[in-house]
């Protein structure tokens, strides 16, 4: 370095060679780069940050999707109990003691706080537990049962409510307000009101009166509810080491149920959400994803409103997980990059230094010497010896300097374009490989998914199967102790049978997604076409519904190697799909034709329709096992079981689409040998 200062203190005007050759060595270290590195970590901060707001926001959707669950199956409960021959029959004896008994043998059974039977407006005819006094029935759930429609909904009860049916309900809602820091200022010390699930079913009587079905569950201090959407969210190992996953439901802005600790084994009921929170949530029916401070710490978190019956925002679901352990990561990450990129730079700038030395030393000597034979002394010499490169050959051999340069540079064009066409290769190369790495990598990210899926759904199918055989095998000896009684229940009975036929196709289709080779049946050659034909009349009830166009191209010549019942089944459930997505009409295309995949010789099916199209996030969904955009009417598994069938004989669905436009679904298969 004082080298450095003294050749910059000799600087004149026409010797800058010094200070340009610092300056090139000098500039990509200590400006561009330290550059490039702060524009790097900016960047990086910011998907980091965005990477933990879309965790917390699936982990939200996992929280919202089981609440939805809850709600559906304790509707689908009470309307399977009012349907049931055994209810219809105690309700036609007009023994009240007898339907309270049985109301509370059901109540029991399904885990309910409370099932009554509701006549007329506001009689109630039986209940369980037995109310401790009168009960207002104006609920839009309990209207809309009265008029013949099933509801479901969460409903706040006053305290007044739950006393009226259990005092022992309106214990459990009561909680004492723990000041919270951040939170709206109140004058409340208690929340006495209870957060219901509440559900209601419109049942026949044989007299002809309304009736409804009403049950429900108190989800104040209901930690099994909350605690299992904790487990289901955060998994073991799910969350680096030193944070923890949360899960709060709120009344109004009162946690009432969470496992959100105070102290140790205290759980924070009781406790109040911030005011932003609230704000937002509560107040504009925002989600809120973000950071926000929970109790006594921040957390990354996703807060959504909760509406009851009537439409108003009553309570909020909240998912998060402790931010600190992702913050003390991120900043140990950005000081490491900070440290090695001065250690290196405090490394490299004296080599660099020294290397310029090297280089503007002599170009010093040659411009003395030059100026000195310019003033007149021609036997002046630059006096370089022991220089072996370009440098001192400038200095010894000036005379036939242009004619090397001439030569060397002609070369150095030449070694130039073959080091770009090595270049060039070499890169094509390695982006073809990297292309081939990110495909694997998807593929085994899938496998293991499925995987895991599998292994859960075929346990769950397998434990369904058994209550299905015990269903049917005990609705058959029902038939027959009943006799020619049976037929006064022949609706119920065909309900029923139905049902159970649901659910033994729902169970078939999870074991034949989570064990496709066990369902594996008889290969044999087809022509599409034939197929095609065989599929349509399948299908032709809901294409005359929908006013819906079919149109068919069949120019494939040759034949596919699969069982036809599979095949069938992809070709339906892609036509189905198309249907659904052209609920006012539209125009159906199935083609067919020859066409050669990776150098192999198969055909392609195609199914397009004309309808509503996805978006492309929808469409890189399609595949997912359980996703579903039909909601009550899909389950999710009909194009992952259709891809399974169509991989397992080695071919390939893929799917194009234009939201608004149409979707187009196409199967190639290898061509039978």
């Amino acid at each position: 370095m004082p080298e450095a200062e003294g050749a910059f203190a000799r600087l004149r005007p026409g010797r800058s060679v010094r200070f340009r050759l610092l300056a090139i060595a000098l500039l990509p270290t200590l400006v561009i780069l330290p550059l490039l590195l702060g524009v790097t970590i900016i960047r990086w901060n910011a998907k980091f940050d965005a990477l933990l707001i879309s965790k917390v926001n699936g982990d939200l959707t996992i929280a919202h999707q089981y609440l939805s669950r809850i709600l559906e199956n304790t509707g689908e409960q009470i309307h399977a109990l009012g349907a049931s021959a055994r209810f219809r029959d105690i309700a036609g004896e007009n023994d009240r003691t007898a339907l309270s008994q049985f109301l509370e043998e059901q109540r029991t059974a399904l885990g309910l706080d409370f099932l009554f039977l509701v006549e007329g407006a506001s009689d109630v005819s039986a209940s369980a537990p037995p109310l401790a006094a009168s009960l207002k029935m104006d609920w839009p759930v309990v209207k809309a049962a009265l008029a013949g429609a099933d509801s479901t909904a969460i409903d706040i009860f006053q305290n007044e409510d739950l006393a009226a049916i259990s005092p022992a309900l309106a214990q459990r809602a009561n909680l004492e307000l723990v000041s919270t820091p951040n939170a709206v200022p109140t004058e409340r010390n208690t929340e006495t009101r209870g957060m219901v699930v509440h559900s209601a079913s419109p049942v026949a009587l044989r007299d002809g009166r309304a009736a409804a079905l009403v049950g429900g569950t108190l989800l104040n201090q209901n930690l099994v509810f909350i605690d299992t959407i904790n487990d289901l969210v955060y998994r073991e190992a799910s969350l680096p080491e030193g944070s923890q996953g949360t899960a709060t439901l709120f009344l109004d802005d009162v946690r009432i149920s969470t496992n959100v600790r105070l102290f140790e084994n205290k759980r924070a009921l009781g406790t109040r959400v911030s005011a932003a929170v609230r704000s937002a949530v509560l107040g504009r029916g925002q989600t809120w994803l973000d950071s926000a401070f929970v109790v006594n710490d921040w957390y990354i978190s996703a807060y959504e409103p909760i509406t009851d019956s009537f439409g108003k925002r009553v309570g909020m679901l909240y998912v998060g997980f402790l931010e600190k352990p992702f913050t003390a990561a991120k900043y140990q990450t950005l000081a490491t990059i900070v440290l090695a990129f001065l250690a290196i730079t405090a490394a490299s700038v004296p080599i660099f230094l020294r290397w310029a030395s090297g280089i503007f030393k002599p170009l010093e000597r040659m411009t003395d010497t030059i100026a000195e034979v310019e003033g007149g002394d021609l036997g002046a010499r630059t006096g370089i010896t022991g220089v072996n490169d370009e440098i001192g050959h400038v200095a010894l051999h000036l005379d036939d300097l242009l004619d090397r340069v001439q030569q060397r540079e002609r070369e150095l064009r030449e070694w130039n374009e073959e080091l770009n066409n090595r270049v060039e290769e070499r890169t094509r190369e390695l982006r073809v490989a990297n292309q081939q790495l990110e495909a694997t990598t998807k593929q085994l990210i899938m496998s293991e998914k499925l995987a895991a899926i599998g292994e859960i759904t075929a346990g769950v199918a397998h434990e369904i199967n058994n209550p299905i055989a015990v269903i049917q095998g005990n609705l058959e000896v029902v038939r027959n102790i009943v006799g020619d009684k049976a037929e006064a229940a022949r609706t119920e009975f065909r309900l029923i049978d139905e049902q159970v036929h649901r659910i033994s196709q729902i169970v078939t289709k999870l074991l034949q997604f989570a064990k496709p080779e066990e369902y594996a049946g008889y290969v044999e050659r087809h022509a599409p076409a034939t197929v095609i034909s065989d599929c349509l009349p399948l299908v032709q009830h809901l294409l005359a519904k929908a006013n819906i166009a079919v149109v068919r191209d069949d120019a494939a010549t040759r034949l596919v190697l699969m069982n036809r019942t599979e095949l069938q089944q992809v070709i339906v459930n892609l036509v189905v799909n198309a249907i659904h997505a052209m609920p006012d009409g539209g125009k159906l295309t199935i083609r067919s034709f020859d066409q050669d995949f990776d150098r192999r010789a198969g055909l392609t099916i195609e199914v397009a329709d004309t309808g509503v199209g996805m978006s492309p996030e929808l469409v890189q969904k399609v595949f997912d096992p359980f996703f579903t955009t039909k909601r009550q009417q899909g389950t999710g598994l009909g194009l992952p079981i259709s891809q399974t069938l169509v991989t397992r004989q080695g071919g390939k669905i893929s799917v194009v689409s234009t939201s608004g436009k149409g979707t187009t679904f196409s199967i190639w298969l290898p061509q039978a040998e």
